[in-house]
């Protein structure tokens, strides 16, 4: 039973059951007096001339006799009917001759209510039925609608169901500062009414996944107290056109019902992407039902205290005449937290966790860049559920530092199987991309070393910015180049050119990637200038995916030439810092292959060939050889860590 559910209110599908189940016995009541008449309907009826020959016979025990008919009983109890003809007075005279004993019977009287209701009977169930039939249609898409197909499906909710406020809402303090004005038009509409202000009808959150978009909007219809309709964009498509526009129009009547209201959209780039693109009925569904929700946003008739907030991170294939003013007309940006918007969520949701002295929110924050709310959500739960394995009566730093290594990492994979040359090799490589980052001024510090394996990878080196970084510069690039080319260069020093291993294939895909933007999108080529030659496709080409635009042959040789040359760069790079320091690189590479995992001080302490202080010595993980074609983590999509996935084979 639901929260908001009545609790006399009967189940929907126990109600209908014993709806059926009274038509089934009316039918059979209707039949059963169709079929009436007792031990007559089971006689055989026969000619009166043939009666009488049995009567004759004497093969008749008794006779019934009545004004329309005649009954005769065997001795075998056998019954037969006949229909007299006339009045037959020589009947009575043949029975008492043959001494059959007989006796007459009255006329069966049948009243005037009996009548009306065989007669009326069939028709009122016909109407019930029909009746039962347009309810179900008229229920809408409900549990108990067969044919709700127009009805919305948008679901109130209420304060039995969790009130969130702004004080749930952490780390993202201009955005709610912009939408409070939404809280106090919802409190007092008269206070802009009388100076002829109007509130934006629509406010679209804009943010990448987890960053908050949905529990904000909940925050709002808390703080203001007024109901909160939550629906997905594609609840409102259907395959047959004309739906999703019938769903929208209903949504409105029943906002206007509670107004005033606040309307949620999730994900309304399913339903609001530009006009125009494709073919089909999904697409004229689509469509209609996009014009639909312009037409009841800003049409002929004003809805008054209906506010749509919308979510979406992909504002970018919206169509235009849905953020046009009067519509969604005020966007707001839901960005990734900084430092101290990751300090303030995760002191939220630390407070349902019991937590040892030694937790400092500030510590986890400065190592987490990139974090959304939701990663921090997820990383404090991991740090709870690692303490109650550990049997713990408190969450440790410990705990969020493993429950770190593991989000942005992966897990460790302590039951693999590997020889010492494929375990000496990730070693090298690992250590070959450390050394490079350590000597490159414009790279980030390194974090932790190691060749553990974690998730797909047998072997990576995380780096961390000292602080948020909103922007890239060109020094940080040819520096990031460079520390991709480390483990491959390291290979090629160590074990020389032909035991190069397809372990550096997540590397080289990182560099040629970067070095692509660098030419074709940054314009960070001298030989051809602050261009754009490829541009980011729209939501038809898929996520995430390029084209390029029109140049010609010389211009696409040219691009290629390019990213080879600062490929090449960064490779050259690699190897002279590898080169000049392989005293570091030996002595990195046998502190990983005794300690396994290294923190970016010990890092430190071995290049500068100091001791490293640790009672711990933990003992080589089992490795097997991994399978073919594994991929490099980026930890959680950051940038960052440059692994060794496969040393063998990619």
């Amino acid at each position: 039973m639901n929260d908001d559910q009545e609790p006399n209110t009967p189940n929907p599908w126990i109600r209908n059951m014993l709806i059926w189940a009274g038509v089934i016995i009316a039918l059979l009541v209707v039949v059963s007096m169709f079929n009436s008449g007792g031990a007559n309907s089971r006689a055989t009826e026969i000619s009166y001339s043939q009666f009488r020959d049995r009567i004759s016979a004497g093969t008749l025990t008794k006779v019934e006799i009545a004004e329309d008919q005649i009954v005769g009983i065997s001795s075998d109890g056998s019954r037969v009917v006949a229909t007299p003809v006339g009045s037959d007075a020589s009947l009575v005279e043949l029975l008492e001759s043959k001494q059959i004993e007989y006796t007459g019977r009255a006329p069966e009287k049948t009243s005037l209510l009996t009548v009306i209701l065989i007669q009326a009977l069939p028709f009122v169930l016909i109407i019930a039925i029909a009746f039962f039939i347009m309810r179900q249609v008229q229920k809408g898409g409900g549990a108990g609608g067969a044919m709700g197909f127009g009805k919305s499906k948008a679901k109130m909710l209420t304060e039995k169901q969790g009130k969130v406020t702004f004080a749930d809402v952490a780390g993202i303090d201009e955005a709610r500062e912009e939408l409070q004005e939404i809280v106090e038009f919802l409190k007092d509409p008269a206070r802009f009414a009388r100076l002829g202000g109007q509130i934006p009808k629509g406010a679209l959150l804009v943010g990448s996944p987890g960053t908050g978009k949905t529990l904000l909007a909940r925050a709002i219809a808390g703080e203001a107290g007024v109901p909160f309709f939550t629906i997905s964009g594609s609840d409102f498509v259907e395959m047959f056109v004309g739906v999703g526009a019938s769903r929208v129009r209903d949504m409105f009547e029943q906002a206007k019902k509670n107004a005033p209201c606040i309307v949620f959209i999730d994900e309304i780039d399913a339903v609001g992407r530009s006009r125009g693109h494709g073919l089909g009925n999904s697409n004229d569904e689509r469509e209609q039902t996009l014009n639909q929700l312009l037409v009841e946003m800003d049409g002929f008739e004003a809805n008054e205290g209906i506010i749509i907030i919308a979510a979406t991170n992909r504002p970018d294939v919206l169509d235009p005449a849905l953020l046009r003013p009067g519509r969604f007309d005020r966007q707001v940006v839901v960005p990734v937290p900084d430092i101290d918007g990751r300090e303030k969520i995760l002191e939220v949701h630390m407070k349902k966790v019991p937590l040892a002295p030694d937790v400092s929110s500030r510590i986890i924050a400065r190592g987490t860049p990139g974090f959304s709310g939701a990663d921090l959500a997820n990383l404090v739960n991991e740090a709870a559920l690692l303490a109650a394995r550990r049997s713990k009566r408190l969450v440790a730093m410990q705990e969020f530092e493993d429950a770190k290594d593991k989000v942005m990492m992966g897990s460790e994979r302590k039951s693999m199987v590997m020889t010492e040359d494929e375990k000496k090799m990730t070693a090298y490589h690992e250590a070959g991309h450390a050394i490079v980052a350590v000597h490159e001024p414009a790279s980030d510090p390194i974090h932790k070393a190691t060749i553990i394996p974690r998730g797909r990878a047998l072997g990576m080196v995380m780096r961390l910015p000292e602080r948020d970084n909103y922007s890239y510069h060109r020094d940080k690039m040819y520096a990031n180049l460079s520390v991709s080319m480390g483990g491959r260069v390291a290979e090629e020093i160590i074990f020389g050119y032909d035991k190069v291993s397809s372990g550096a294939s997540g590397d080289i895909q990182y560099a040629t990637q970067l070095a692509r933007d660098m030419v074709t999108k940054w314009g960070m080529s001298d030989e051809l200038g602050p261009v754009q030659y490829e541009e980011q496709a729209d939501g038809y080409l898929g996520m995430g995916q390029t084209q390029r635009t029109m140049m010609s042959g010389d211009t696409s040789k040219a691009i290629d030439k390019e990213i080879r040359r600062i490929i090449d760069a960064g490779y050259d790079k690699a190897k002279q810092v590898l080169t000049d320091n392989e005293d570091q690189l030996h002595a990195l590479a046998k502190a990983l292959l005794e300690y396994e995992t290294l923190t970016g001080d010990e890092i430190q302490a071995v290049i500068k060939g100091e001791e490293i202080d640790r009672n711990d010595k933990p003992s080589g993980p089992a490795i097997t050889k991994p399978s073919v074609g594994a991929a490099i983590p980026k930890a959680g999509g950051r940038k960052g860590p440059f692994s060794n996935p496969n040393p063998e084979g990619a």
